[in-house]
């Protein structure tokens, strides 16, 4: 089995689709919200027979999701990886709070709004010693798909990650009516069209839909417009959003 996960990886190739190999799970996850439209949970849609080899659609064109169907050679798909390679915690904002702290690389952000339930997560990390807030942030930031967000606890100084067994899961967006990013969990390497490996994380978001300017991680694209994205980097660049 360790053998096996070795060979895990996902190479991207020029202007086409995600190849996985090395018998990578996949499923289909949504996003689960309160009465209140918050996001909160991740509820199963589908598991998908497993296989050892396939690829998975990078243009947003496919008739066969999330599988390639070789749409991006008919459509003339512009790939171009556009993402730092450096490292998380090179390019990371902090949040410190009295118990924990976050760190935060926004062009990372999937735009899943696990981030905004009770006040948000960032009013939660400066309530951090009370025990709710303290809870609630945790779930926040170990919901976040991306890892755009994480949470470290102040005393150990380790954060606070979730444990996901290598898999990947194909988001579902019911409450924006569409569907969201590759959701790559448990450290899978990703390999760059030049050969050249991403930081290996956790967790990350590829996208799917073809319309991110983050290539090849998610950037919100597939619900946001482009005035809507200019709005969200206005708020981030104050410093004070909660997305």
């Amino acid at each position: 089995m360790a053998a096996e996960k070795n060979k895990q990886k996902i190479r991207i190739l020029k202007d086409g689709p995600y190849i996985v190999s090395g018998g990578v799970p996949l499923i289909k996850q949504g996003i689960g919200t309160d009465d209140e439209g918050n996001s909160y949970q991740w509820t199963l849609k589908i598991t998908y027979p497993l296989k050892n080899t396939y690829s998975l659609c990078r243009c947003g064109k496919s008739k066969n999701k999330p599988f390639c169907d070789g749409a991006h050679l008919k459509t003339g798909f512009d790939g171009t990886e556009t993402a730092s390679k450096k490292p998380y915690m090179a390019e990371a904002a902090g949040t410190d709070g009295p118990v924990l702290t976050l760190t935060d690389v926004w062009p990372l952000c999937d735009h899943s709004r696990f981030c905004q339930r009770a006040g948000g997560i960032r009013e939660l990390i400066a309530n951090s010693d009370d025990p709710e807030a303290k809870k609630i942030a945790i779930e926040q930031g170990q919901n976040c798909p991306s890892g755009r967000l994480v949470v470290w606890d102040k005393e150990t100084g380790k954060a606070l990650e979730p444990e996901f067994e290598p898999s990947i899961a194909i988001i579902h967006d019911p409450q924006k009516k569409c569907e969201g990013p590759i959701w790559v969990r448990g450290g899978i390497p990703i390999e760059s069209f030049d050969g050249t490996i991403y930081e290996v994380r956790n967790r990350v978001t590829l996208c799917q839909c073809g319309k991110s300017e983050n290539k090849p991680f998610c950037d919100g694209s597939h619900w946001l417009t482009k005035d809507e994205m200019e709005n969200w980097r206005s708020k981030w660049n104050k410093k004070d959003d909660q997305v």
